[in-house]
């Protein structure tokens, strides 16, 4: 862990920053990759974007991963393109090669670029790409269907980005990265390929327990035919969820950045490692809780009131816009941000933001008193 965070922050992709990653971001890095990296354009998106894989590694272990299904989730396109540089970089630690030689790794940078250039997490045709796997409607779906059959993976990494609202409701804690081994059933059946995402994602809890203390936790692993994980779960082929959440004070996800590139190679690495857990061990990590808002103040006279975020692209950057969260859903909340306002009424929020910095800028109380935040 401690060799692999060294590594990162000298030789992270320091072209990409922040939340706002599209097809244009990343264009001129898929450019630049050397000749060992095989670059096609596999298909077109709704509105005529190019989705490209990305292939590297000579191993017999096949691994299918994609990023920015849904377009405003972009940490973990920023480990991927990490985990470039780490395949090529001249600081490369032995690890890479072992991966390299072990594994063939078949990256979808960005499978929804018209989402990720809005920034939303449907795509053009308004329609979400994580539960399209049935009807395949969208040609995006139908692109990663098809990529799928073709590639024949043994292992498919599905990389997504979680809202700051995690944490666990027992410990206060929010949920930093989470994981989920899809069930391929109604039952939730411990299948073959369950039970072999299972002992990937228990491996990477492990890994990084020491480092993310009882930050870690799991999706409800209901049964969605619709969703994609569950889809090539049910199809025999180990597939794992990961989500990329909020770091104390990290909007931009950097910190999460980090942890999700380690995540990422530790997952890889044990699928070729011979290292086997019992697969009960999985059910002890934690599930995590919508239980966080962004702000939280504290005793006023109407209670505790949460503020949640709402991100929204303005002339290409993001802006974090408060809005109360609902008094139902603040009763049993912890905040990101905790400000006591004993004795005194919230009356309303000022809609007045900095771009990139997402912090209430005013609060109206009792009428007369302005806080300034």
């Amino acid at each position: 862990m401690e060799t692999l965070l060294n590594w990162h922050k000298k030789n992270h992709e320091k072209q990409l920053f922040g939340r706002y990653i599209h097809l244009e971001s990343i264009r001129e890095l898929l450019d630049k990759l050397p000749s060992e990296f095989e670059v096609k354009q596999r298909g077109l998106s709704v509105e005529k974007r190019p989705i490209h894989t990305v292939t590297i590694g000579t191993g017999k272990i096949k691994i299918l991963l994609w990023s920015q299904m849904h377009g405003n989730e972009s940490t973990t396109t920023k480990a991927v393109f990490d985990l470039f540089n780490a395949f090529q970089t001249t600081d490369q630690l032995p690890l890479f090669d072992t991966i390299l030689s072990s594994c063939t790794l078949c990256f979808i940078p960005i499978l929804n670029p018209d989402g990720a250039h809005g920034y939303t997490r449907i795509n053009a045709n308004n329609v979400d790409l994580n539960r399209d796997a049935q009807n395949k409607s969208q040609p995006e779906s139908r692109l990663l269907w098809d990529i799928y059959k073709d590639f024949a993976p043994d292992f498919c990494f599905n990389l997504h980005g979680q809202r700051t609202i995690y944490g666990f409701e027992d410990t206060g804690k929010p949920s930093i990265l989470s994981f989920l081994a899809p069930s391929a059933d109604e039952e939730r059946s411990i299948t073959l390929s369950r039970k072999r995402s299972m002992q990937v994602i228990t491996h990477m809890y492990n890994t990084l327990s020491p480092y993310l203390s009882k930050n870690i936790g799991l999706y409800d692993d209901g049964f969605n035919h619709n969703c994609t994980g569950d889809t090539f779960q049910a199809d025999g082929t180990p597939t794992i969820l990961f989500e990329a959440g909020h770091y104390p004070n990290d909007y931009d996800r950097e910190i999460t950045r980090q942890f999700m590139f380690i995540a990422i190679i530790t997952a890889i690495e044990n699928t070729f490692n011979n290292t086997v857990f019992d697969e009960t061990l999985y059910f002890n990590i934690p599930e995590h809780q919508k239980c966080y808002c962004d702000i939280l103040f504290k005793n006023s006279l109407d209670g505790d009131i949460g503020i949640l975020y709402v991100e929204k692209l303005t002339s290409d950057k993001i802006k974090f816009i408060p809005e109360f969260a609902s008094k139902e859903a603040t009763s049993s909340m912890f905040g990101h941000r905790v400000i006591d306002v004993s004795g005194l009424k919230i009356k309303k929020l000022l809609q007045e933001n900095v771009i990139g910095k997402p912090d209430i800028r005013h609060l109206i109380i009792d009428e007369q008193l302005t806080i300034t935040l």
